[in-house]
Protein backbone atom coordinates (compact mmCIF):
# COMPACT_ATOMS: atom_id res chain seq x y z
CA UNK A 1 0.00 0.00 0.00
CA UNK A 2 1.17 3.50 -0.77
CA UNK A 3 2.90 5.21 2.14
CA UNK A 4 0.38 7.39 3.97
CA UNK A 5 3.17 9.75 4.93
CA UNK A 6 3.17 10.99 1.33
CA UNK A 7 -0.10 12.83 1.99
CA UNK A 8 -0.04 16.41 0.82
CA UNK A 9 -0.26 19.32 3.23
CA UNK A 10 -3.90 20.01 2.32
CA UNK A 11 -4.85 16.42 3.04
CA UNK A 12 -3.07 16.50 6.38
CA UNK A 13 -4.95 19.73 7.11
CA UNK A 14 -8.21 17.87 6.51
CA UNK A 15 -7.15 15.23 9.02
CA UNK A 16 -6.14 17.94 11.49
CA UNK A 17 -9.54 19.58 11.08
CA UNK A 18 -11.20 16.28 12.03
CA UNK A 19 -9.00 16.20 15.14
CA UNK A 20 -9.83 19.85 15.93
CA UNK A 21 -13.56 19.11 15.76
CA UNK A 22 -13.07 16.16 18.12
CA UNK A 23 -11.02 18.33 20.48
CA UNK A 24 -13.79 20.93 20.53
CA UNK A 25 -16.42 18.33 21.41
CA UNK A 26 -14.18 16.90 24.14
CA UNK A 27 -13.52 20.37 25.60
CA UNK A 28 -17.24 21.06 25.78
CA UNK A 29 -17.94 17.73 27.51
CA UNK A 30 -15.09 18.19 30.03
CA UNK A 31 -16.15 21.79 30.73
CA UNK A 32 -19.68 20.65 31.55
CA UNK A 33 -18.34 17.85 33.74
CA UNK A 34 -15.89 19.97 35.71
CA UNK A 35 -17.58 23.38 35.66
CA UNK A 36 -14.26 24.86 34.47
CA UNK A 37 -13.40 26.66 31.27
CA UNK A 38 -11.42 24.10 29.29
CA UNK A 39 -9.91 24.62 25.86
CA UNK A 40 -8.32 21.76 23.91
CA UNK A 41 -6.16 22.45 20.89
CA UNK A 42 -4.36 20.24 18.37
CA UNK A 43 -0.89 21.73 17.91
CA UNK A 44 0.38 18.96 15.64
CA UNK A 45 -0.64 15.78 13.88
CA UNK A 46 1.81 13.16 12.64
CA UNK A 47 1.54 9.91 10.71
CA UNK A 48 4.30 7.50 11.68
CA UNK A 49 5.17 3.86 11.98
CA UNK A 50 4.62 2.36 15.41
CA UNK A 51 8.36 2.08 16.09
CA UNK A 52 8.74 5.83 15.45
CA UNK A 53 6.11 6.86 17.99
CA UNK A 54 8.44 6.97 21.05
CA UNK A 55 10.40 9.74 19.30
CA UNK A 56 7.19 11.74 18.85
CA UNK A 57 6.25 11.36 22.51
CA UNK A 58 9.64 12.43 23.88
CA UNK A 59 11.38 10.61 26.71
CA UNK A 60 10.81 6.83 26.39
CA UNK A 61 11.56 6.44 30.12
CA UNK A 62 8.90 8.92 31.24
CA UNK A 63 6.05 7.45 33.29
CA UNK A 64 2.70 7.93 31.58
CA UNK A 65 -0.94 7.20 32.28
CA UNK A 66 -2.34 5.50 29.19
CA UNK A 67 -6.00 4.82 28.42
CA UNK A 68 -6.56 2.13 25.78
CA UNK A 69 -9.83 1.62 23.93
CA UNK A 70 -10.82 -0.67 21.08
CA UNK A 71 -12.53 0.92 18.08
CA UNK A 72 -15.47 -1.14 16.86
CA UNK A 73 -18.02 -0.78 14.07
CA UNK A 74 -17.35 0.08 10.40
CA UNK A 75 -13.75 0.97 11.27
CA UNK A 76 -11.72 -1.17 13.66
CA UNK A 77 -8.49 -0.70 15.56
CA UNK A 78 -7.37 0.80 18.85
CA UNK A 79 -6.98 4.21 20.37
CA UNK A 80 -4.48 5.18 23.03
CA UNK A 81 -4.55 8.38 25.07
CA UNK A 82 -1.25 9.13 26.85
CA UNK A 83 -0.66 11.69 29.58
CA UNK A 84 2.66 12.26 31.36
CA UNK A 85 2.14 11.17 34.98
CA UNK A 86 2.11 14.77 36.29
CA UNK A 87 -0.50 15.77 33.71
CA UNK A 88 -2.58 12.72 34.61
CA UNK A 89 -2.63 13.87 38.23
CA UNK A 90 -3.85 17.32 37.17
CA UNK A 91 -6.55 15.75 35.02
CA UNK A 92 -7.72 13.86 38.12
CA UNK A 93 -7.74 17.08 40.14
CA UNK A 94 -9.76 18.74 37.40
CA UNK A 95 -12.37 15.98 37.13
CA UNK A 96 -12.65 15.58 40.91
CA UNK A 97 -12.86 19.37 41.36
CA UNK A 98 -9.85 19.43 43.65
CA UNK A 99 -7.21 22.18 43.85
CA UNK A 100 -4.48 21.46 41.29
CA UNK A 101 -1.64 19.58 42.95
CA UNK A 102 -3.87 17.50 45.27
CA UNK A 103 -3.64 14.09 43.56
CA UNK A 104 -0.50 12.18 44.52
CA UNK A 105 -1.36 8.57 43.59
CA UNK A 106 -3.67 6.81 41.14
CA UNK A 107 -6.00 4.91 43.45
CA UNK A 108 -9.33 3.39 42.33
CA UNK A 109 -11.11 6.76 42.18
CA UNK A 110 -8.29 8.43 40.26
CA UNK A 111 -8.05 5.50 37.85
CA UNK A 112 -11.78 5.80 37.20
CA UNK A 113 -11.31 9.53 36.46
CA UNK A 114 -8.55 8.89 33.94
CA UNK A 115 -10.65 6.23 32.22
CA UNK A 116 -13.52 8.71 32.02
CA UNK A 117 -11.20 11.36 30.54
CA UNK A 118 -10.06 8.78 27.98
CA UNK A 119 -13.66 7.84 27.29
CA UNK A 120 -14.62 11.47 26.63
CA UNK A 121 -11.58 12.36 24.54
CA UNK A 122 -11.35 9.16 22.53
CA UNK A 123 -15.12 9.15 22.04
CA UNK A 124 -15.07 12.74 20.78
CA UNK A 125 -12.24 12.04 18.32
CA UNK A 126 -13.97 8.88 17.13
CA UNK A 127 -17.26 10.75 16.61
CA UNK A 128 -15.48 13.40 14.54
CA UNK A 129 -13.80 10.69 12.45
CA UNK A 130 -17.14 8.88 12.14
CA UNK A 131 -18.79 12.03 10.75
CA UNK A 132 -15.87 12.64 8.37
CA UNK A 133 -15.95 9.05 7.07
CA UNK A 134 -19.73 8.64 7.12
CA UNK A 135 -19.24 5.41 9.06
CA UNK A 136 -20.31 4.03 12.43
CA UNK A 137 -17.59 3.93 15.11
CA UNK A 138 -18.14 2.55 18.59
CA UNK A 139 -15.65 2.77 21.48
CA UNK A 140 -15.07 -0.13 23.87
CA UNK A 141 -14.83 0.11 27.65
CA UNK A 142 -11.51 1.87 28.48
CA UNK A 143 -8.60 0.19 30.26
CA UNK A 144 -5.78 2.01 32.05
CA UNK A 145 -2.08 1.31 32.50
CA UNK A 146 0.51 3.46 34.29
CA UNK A 147 4.05 2.63 33.17
CA UNK A 148 7.03 4.09 31.33
CA UNK A 149 6.19 5.25 27.81
CA UNK A 150 8.37 2.66 26.07
CA UNK A 151 6.76 -0.21 28.00
CA UNK A 152 3.25 0.99 27.21
CA UNK A 153 4.01 1.12 23.50
CA UNK A 154 5.58 -2.34 23.40
CA UNK A 155 3.00 -4.24 25.44
CA UNK A 156 1.01 -7.00 23.83
CA UNK A 157 -1.86 -4.51 23.55
CA UNK A 158 0.03 -2.71 20.80
CA UNK A 159 1.91 -5.63 19.31
CA UNK A 160 0.71 -5.02 15.76
CA UNK A 161 1.74 -7.10 12.80
CA UNK A 162 3.75 -5.54 10.00
CA UNK A 163 0.63 -4.91 7.89
CA UNK A 164 -0.99 -2.48 10.29
CA UNK A 165 1.75 -0.52 11.87
CA UNK A 166 0.84 3.06 10.90
CA UNK A 167 -0.22 5.37 13.70
CA UNK A 168 -2.03 8.70 13.58
CA UNK A 169 -0.54 10.71 16.45
CA UNK A 170 -2.41 13.83 17.57
CA UNK A 171 -0.67 16.11 20.04
CA UNK A 172 -3.34 17.46 22.35
CA UNK A 173 -3.02 20.51 24.59
CA UNK A 174 -5.40 21.35 27.44
CA UNK A 175 -5.85 24.81 28.88
CA UNK A 176 -7.82 24.87 32.14
CA UNK A 177 -9.18 28.25 33.20
CA UNK A 178 -6.53 29.88 30.96
CA UNK A 179 -3.75 28.25 32.99
CA UNK A 180 -0.55 26.83 31.51
CA UNK A 181 -1.23 24.12 28.94
CA UNK A 182 -1.19 20.42 29.78
CA UNK A 183 -0.03 18.20 26.94
CA UNK A 184 -0.95 14.67 26.02
CA UNK A 185 -1.06 12.50 22.92
CA UNK A 186 -3.93 10.68 21.25
CA UNK A 187 -2.93 7.72 19.07
CA UNK A 188 -5.22 6.14 16.52
CA UNK A 189 -4.04 2.67 15.49
CA UNK A 190 -6.36 1.44 12.74
CA UNK A 191 -6.43 -2.13 11.47
CA UNK A 192 -5.29 -2.62 7.88
CA UNK A 193 -8.70 -2.35 6.16
CA UNK A 194 -9.63 0.67 8.28
CA UNK A 195 -6.28 2.35 7.60
CA UNK A 196 -6.92 1.97 3.88
CA UNK A 197 -10.45 3.39 4.24
CA UNK A 198 -9.16 6.44 6.15
CA UNK A 199 -6.34 6.80 3.64
CA UNK A 200 -8.79 6.72 0.71
CA UNK A 201 -11.12 9.24 2.37
CA UNK A 202 -8.29 11.68 2.98
CA UNK A 203 -7.05 11.26 -0.60
CA UNK A 204 -10.45 12.47 -1.83
CA UNK A 205 -10.25 15.77 0.10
Amino acid sequence: MEDVRDLKALQLDALKEVANIGAGHAATALSQLTNRRIMISVPEINIARLEEVPELLGNAGEVVAAVLMHMLGDLTGRTLLLFPEAVGRKVCDMLLRRPLGTTSVFDVLEQSCLKEAGNILSGAYMNALSDFMGMLLLPSVPSLVVDVSAAVLTTTYLNFGHERDFVFCVETEFHIDSAEGLRGHFLLLPDLASLKAIFDAIRLT
